[in-house]
């Protein structure tokens, strides 16, 4: 997100140097950068203007202490309004999710089709019902487009949530008005509403979200907006903050736009805070939104704490622990132990998914790498190990020529696949040996070597 940005500021670091403060002429060209970044990020011109003013107003004088650069000092000062912007400085409790009244939490979500609003009802009951341990109800109140009723019912079943049926012909306020009533009666703790969306702003659209509200006085309103769409955003953000009492937005496709300045332009635009954020496809791709992470991650600062919620969500930690005990006690790591961390490395969200998170200089020392290319290869490696048997993943030195080319069969690969596999293997085989007590330098260096495409 924002890499535009990001690679502009570290230009701007490295020739900014030397001076005790930072001034007006040695912070304008840096200054310029950021405009110039922001406003290819497709951040509105309003928002842009706002922010440069409480840059350089925040900025000037600023000494630059202990061994910064001019340029480093700048960085900070442009990250603490960055997340200002983005909702910092409505303090932590404001982007939380806000379920404080009798039960049930009646939540309304808002935005236009294709926004991703069902898919983001289904993400957030997954959420509420596994982090917050919420008893979950959703009901679409979405007449109008086809199989819409259908695929909030498949999205909530899949992700454990209870589901109110409704109907096409039913009206969207009683259809809401009845799920109330059932979630009352079998105590849910929150109703998540689906709302109609259109593929642009009409007025009836508005007057039926706002007979909606009125009707369910819900305790969060929330504007679905796609993170892609630009300048458009703002135009739908304003439309739909000037006819609901919004309480916060959230922000889908995250990870699919480079530019990203909706982050920015939304927050600006409606003044309200940014909620969640919407980081990939599956049913998990959803994030409680923290302006101080975004704001570190579009710098290039990396997300590290975001890498250790995945780790900790996606590492089975009794299995690590039994590996450790058993290169501790002299035992051997073998192709079974080099498949679990291959399908640990997936649970974290791949390859791409931890390198996003890292700091810019990590990203860099990947070089241009092929991510896609090495999360390919990946899974032909998961292919080629599950074409072996129990005793050669357990002994892999009884992998010779005749054993490699059924192995080849069986994957679907050339023998040479499999010698580069086992090859990679000894790597990580050989480091495990050597890595007493971890070290992410050390696993970051060993990594880089062993995945294709990260030469």
């Amino acid at each position: 997100m924002l890499d535009n940005l990001t690679q502009r500021l570290a230009k701007v670091v490295k020739t900014m140097r030397g001076e005790a403060r930072l001034t007006e002429s040695n912070t304008a060209e840096m200054l310029r950068e950021v405009r110039l970044a922001l406003l290819e990020a497709d951040v509105a011109l309003p928002a842009v203007r706002e922010f440069i003013a409480k840059v350089k107003e925040k900025a000037m004088g600023e000494e630059v202490i202990g061994s910064l650069t001019p340029g480093q000092a700048l960085v900070g000062v442009v990250q603490r309004e960055l997340a200002a912007i983005m909702g910092a400085d409505l303090g932590p409790e404001a982007t939380q999710i806000n379920l404080a009244t009798q039960p049930p939490a009646v939540i309304l979500m808002a935005g236009l089709q294709g926004a991703g609003k069902t898919t983001t009802v289904g993400k957030l009951a997954k959420y509420l019902k596994e982090q917050k341990k919420k008893k979950v109800l959703t009901v679409s109140a979405d007449v109008y487009r086809p199989a819409a009723i259908q695929q909030l019912q498949t999205v909530a079943s899949q992700v454990g949530a209870d589901f109110f049926p409704s109907s096409a012909s039913d009206k969207p306020v009683d259809i809401a008005l009845a799920a109330l009533d059932h979630a009352r009666r079998h105590y849910h703790d929150v109703l998540i509403v689906d709302t109609a969306g259109r593929l642009g702003i009409d007025e009836a659209m508005m007057q039926e979200i706002a007979g909606l509200h009125a009707a369910l006085k819900p305790i969060e309103t929330l504007f679905v907006v796609d993170a892609m769409l630009g300048q458009d955003a703002i135009n739908t953000a304003k439309a739909f903050n000037d006819a609901l009492p919004l309480t916060g937005v959230v922000l889908t496709k995250l990870d699919g736009d480079a530019r990203g300045g909706a982050a920015l332009s939304v927050r600006h635009v409606t003044g309200k805070p940014v909620k969640f954020a919407g980081v990939a496809e599956k049913l998990d791709g959803l994030e409680p939104f923290d302006p101080n992470r975004m704001a570190n991650r579009i710098l290039g600062m990396g997300d590290i704490l975001a890498l250790v919620e995945e780790a900790k969500k996606g590492v089975d930690v009794a299995a690590a622990k039994d590996l450790a005990e058993k290169i501790k006690g002299g035992g051997k790591f073998d192709l079974n132990d080099f498949k679990a961390q291959l399908s640990q490395m997936k649970k974290m969200g791949g390859l791409s998914g931890l390198m996003d998170k890292l700091p810019a200089q990590f990203q860099q020392a990947a070089g241009n790498a092929d991510m896609d290319q090495a999360e390919r290869q990946v899974r032909r490696m998961e292919g080629i190990i599950n074409s072996m048997t129990p005793q050669e993943r357990a002994r892999p030195e009884l992998i010779k020529a005749s054993r490699k080319r059924r192995i080849a069969a069986g994957a679907g690969v050339q023998v040479q696949e499999v010698n580069r596999m086992l090859s990679q293997f000894e790597q990580m085989q050989s480091m495990m040996k050597k890595l007493k007590g971890g070290g992410m330098m050390k696993m970051m260096r060993s990594m880089k070597g062993m995945m294709p495409g990260l030469r």
